[in-house]
C-alpha cells in the first residue's frame, strides 16, 4: 500500500499507509469510541466535513452490507484506523472498495491511541488533512482551508419525498437524516413524508401531519437560519413533535435554551445516560459537538428528562405545555444499544392520543 499521512493544523504528523481513495481531503478531525457499526458511522451525515478516527483497532473485518446504510451518499471526509481489514481491490464488499467508490480517503497502520490522546490534549476543534506527502505545501493548503458552517444546507434533501405506510402521517424534517429514524418509524407503520430543512410551518401543515420529527444532522445549531427556529416554535404548539440530535439543539433554541461548543466532541455507543424521572441508566449512540448546561435550560418552558453522566450535559428535554420532546442521542440503535428505542413508541402514542381527542 502507498504511504499516506494525516497532518493536523498544529503541525503534528501521523504517517501510515493508504487505503480507500488516493484523494487529498480536509476536515475537522474527531474520534469515535464505538466497538461496532463502522458502516453506519461512515454513512451517518452527522460526520459531514469530518475525518473520523476509530478507536476500535480493527475496522472493516466484516463486509459492507446493503441494508444498514444511514445515507446513500456518505459525506465523511476521511477514515483513520489502526488496522483496516479486507484490503482487497476486487472485493466489492470490502471497506477499501467502498471508500474508493465514494472517493473517500483512508489511512491505516497508525497509532490511533496516540492520536486520540493528542486530540484530547489540544482541547479544541482541530482541522486535519489526509495527504500523500506531509510537506510544507500540504500544511499551507491545510492552513488556507476554510470549512463551511452550512453543513445542513449541503446534506438536507432538496425536494420532499415519501416513505409510505398505512399508519399515522408523520413529517420528518431533514437536517442530515439517518435512515435508522425512517426504519423505526416504518416499524410502527408511520406514513412518512421527508421535507427539506428550510420548509415553513405553513407548508408542513398543508400535509395535515399527525406529528413531526426533527432529524439529527451535522454542524453548529447557531448557524441555522432563524426561519427554522420560527418554524419549530409554530409546529410544537400545533402537533406532537420529537426532535433528535441536532433537532434537540434546535428545539432548545426555539424555547430560549442555548447550547455551547464542547472543547472535545463526544462520539460513541458507550455513553451512560440517566433518565431523570426513574434514575434508570441507559446506553445509546452519541454524536455530540454541542451541549446544553443545566443552568441554561429555560425551566419556565422545559423539563430536563435525560443527562449525560460523562459531561453532565442536558441531552433530553420535554415541553411543559406542548406534546413536544427531544433527545441529543440516537434512539434508533443504528449502530449501538437499543435501550432508548421505546422513545419512538412514546412518540407514536402521542399521535394516537391526539387522534382520539
Amino acid at each position: 500500500m502507498p504511504e499516506k499521512a494525516l497532518i493536523l493544523e498544529d503541525g503534528t504528523i501521523f504517517n501510515g499507509r493508504e487505503f480507500g481513495s488516493p484523494a487529498v481531503s480536509f476536515g475537522e478531525v474527531v474520534f469515535n469510541t464505538s466497538m461496532t457499526g463502522y458502516q453506519e458511522l461512515i454513512t451517518n451525515q452527522v460526520y459531514h466535513n469530518q475525518i473520523v478516527v476509530f478507536t476500535q483497532p480493527n475496522v472493516g473485518n466484516l463486509p459492507i452490507q446493503s441494508n444498514i446504510y444511514e445515507s446513500i451518499e456518505p459525506t465523511i471526509k476521511g477514515v483513520v484506523v489502526r488496522n483496516a481489514g479486507m484490503i482487497d481491490p476486487d472485493d466489492r464488499r470490502s471497506l477499501d472498495y467502498y471508500l474508493k467508490r465514494h472517493n473517500i480517503p483512508g489511512i491505516t497502520d497508525i497509532d490511533t491511541r496516540a492520536l486520540v490522546h493528542h486530540l484530547r490534549s489540544l482541547g479544541r476543534p482541530v482541522r486535519g488533512s489526509l495527504v500523500p506527502v506531509a510537506d510544507e505545501h500540504a500544511f499551507d493548503q491545510l492552513n488556507a482551508t476554510v470549512l463551511t458552517n452550512q453543513q445542513v444546507a449541503q446534506v438536507s434533501t432538496p425536494k420532499p419525498y415519501p416513505n409510505p405506510d398505512v399508519g399515522p402521517s408523520v413529517v420528518v424534517i431533514d437536517f442530515g437524516l439517518k435512515n435508522g429514524i425512517l426504519r423505526e418509524l416504518s416499524r410502527r407503520k408511520c406514513n412518512v413524508t421527508v421535507l427539506p430543512y428550510d420548509v415553513t410551518a405553513e407548508q408542513i401543515m398543508q400535509l395535515d401531519p399527525a406529528g413531526v420529527v426533527l432529524s439529527s444532522g451535522p454542524g453548529d445549531p447557531h448557524a441555522i437560519k432563524s426561519s427554522v427556529i420560527e418554524m419549530i416554535q409554530k409546529i410544537q404548539a400545533t402537533v406532537p413533535l420529537f426532535a433528535i440530535g441536532l433537532g434537540h439543539e434546535l428545539f432548545a433554541l426555539a424555547n430560549e435554551t442555548d447550547s455551547e461548543r464542547l472543547p472535545i466532541e463526544y462520539h460513541g455507543n458507550n455513553h451512560p445516560i440517566q433518565e431523570i424521572v426513574t434514575d434508570h441508566i441507559i446506553y445509546a449512540q452519541q454524536t455530540m459537538g454541542y451541549r446544553i448546561k443545566r443552568s441554561a435550560v429555560n425551566r419556565q418552558r422545559l423539563f430536563i428528562t435525560y443527562v449525560d453522566l460523562l459531561t453532565d450535559s442536558v441531552i433530553g428535554l420535554r415541553h411543559k405545555y406542548y406534546p413536544a420532546f427531544s433527545v441529543q442521542f440516537f434512539p434508533d440503535g443504528a449502530p449501538g444499544p437499543d435501550d432508548a428505542n421505546p422513545l419512538f413508541d412514546e412518540f407514536v402514542e402521542l399521535l394516537t392520543k391526539r387522534k382520539e381527542l
